[in-house]
Order: structure tokens, then C-alpha cells, then sequence
């Protein structure tokens, strides 16, 4: 069986849960401690030398890194269901605008950078909160106008697949930080449809082992 190193809070980790949730592929999940420095142990960076989750660890001990890298990974071994149609222009859309969450938004906002922020810039919570949902927001009036453009249940696919997976926890950040998801009706109403939905519920932060207690 494979293993996912992950962290209940890490977007990237999310990501990652709900397609392999989607795919039916059940993982040994093993939580690493970002608040605790966990990453940064030899253990951990000789598992990922960002010193980053997630790490999808194989059955024949190959390690996979970068959550879209894995989601590839895993449409390809793993190709029903599909998380991706079969249009190639649609394919190259989808994979698109999950890169405005993985490679513009997350980024800029995840745990590392804040603590950055605090450290040498001398930000309190209000500032890196601030920070934060800036950039959330004006990667979703992006995401906001693609999706109001498609006519299809979910983002040009009639099942949840690659974009959802990479827009559902980028939603659960944007309420974290505060950011009014009044303002990106689209995306409300994916975040609502997918609500119930087994992988998704069951991919969620607070269903995770190693979600604190307090």
C-alpha cells in the first residue's frame, strides 16, 4: 500500500486526499508536524528535500512530490475514474486554472511565508491575515470569471475531478483568513455541490488524525 506524508491543514496534502478519495485508492497516512518543525528533520528531508508536504511514498519506495505532480501521477496509473476529461483543450484549461491555486495563490500564503512575514517583517496577525487574503482574493476574481463561463455541473466536467481538487481546499483557507466568499458565487456553489460528497468529507481537515484537539 502506498504512503501519504501530510499535514491535516496543508492545502497541498488536501489536495491530494481528495484524488486519491475520487480514485478509490486507499493510503497509509502518516502526519508530519509543520507547527512542530517536523519537516525540517532529517527523517522528513530525506523524504523531500524541499522540506515540504505532501510526499506520496509508493509500494516499491519511489517518492513523489508537488500535489499536482502526484494528481498526475495518479491519473495515469490510475486512469478511472478520470480526473481529467478527455478533450484536450479542456484537459489543458482545467489544468490551468489549478495552477492559478498551486502555483500563484498557495504559495504566497502557505505556513512558511507567513512565518516569514512575522519574523523579518514584524507583521502581527492582523497583517498576515491582511497578507493573506489579498492574495486569495485576486486569485479568485481569476478563478471566479473561468468558472462563470462554464456550462457544465462542475468546472467543464459534469463530475468533480482535477480542479476541484485543488479549489476546495483553497476555499477552506479563504474562510480561515477571512476572505468574504460572497464575493466569487461560482466557486460558492462548487465548494456547496461537493459539501456531502464522500471524498470530499472525508479528505477534510477536520477529519484528519492529527487535526489538534484544542
Amino acid at each position: 500500500m502506498m504512503t501519504l506524508y501530510g499535514y491535516w491543514r496543508s492545502s497541498a496534502s488536501y489536495r491530494v486526499r481528495i484524488a486519491l478519495g475520487l480514485k478509490g485508492i486507499d493510503v497509509i497516512h502518516k502526519p508530519v508536524n509543520l507547527k512542530a518543525g517536523e519537516q525540517l528533520l532529517p527523517s522528513h528531508t530525506e523524504l523531500n528535500a524541499q522540506a515540504l508536504v505532501p510526499v506520496l511514498e509508493l509500494e516499491d519506495g519511489s517518492r513523489l512530490t508537488q500535489s499536482l505532480a502526484i494528481l498526475d501521477y495518479l491519473e495515469e496509473a490510475y486512469p478511472k475514474p478520470s480526473l481529467l476529461p478527455s478533450d484536450p483543450v479542456k484537459c489543458a484549461q482545467i489544468r490551468a486554472a489549478s495552477q492559478i491555486i498551486a502555483a500563484d495563490i498557495a504559495p504566497i500564503q502557505n505556513l512558511r511565508v507567513l512565518k516569514y512575514i512575522r519574523a523579518e517583517h514584524g507583521q502581527g496577525d492582523e497583517g498576515v491575515k491582511a497578507w493573506a487574503a489579498h492574495w486569495i482574493a485576486e486569485g479568485f476574481r481569476a478563478l471566479e470569471s473561468l468558472a462563470s463561463k462554464s456550462n457544465q455541473t462542475f468546472f467543464l466536467r459534469d463530475e468533480p475531478g482535477y480542479f476541484e481538487c485543488c479549489l476546495i481546499p483553497q476555499i477552506y483557507n479563504a474562510r480561515r483568513f477571512g476572505v468574504n466568499m460572497n464575493s466569487f458565487p461560482n466557486l460558492l456553489h462548487l465548494d456547496e455541490i461537493v459539501k456531502y460528497h464522500p471524498a470530499f468529507v472525508a479528505a477534510h481537515p477536520s477529519n484528519q488524525n492529527d487535526m489538534p484537539s484544542n
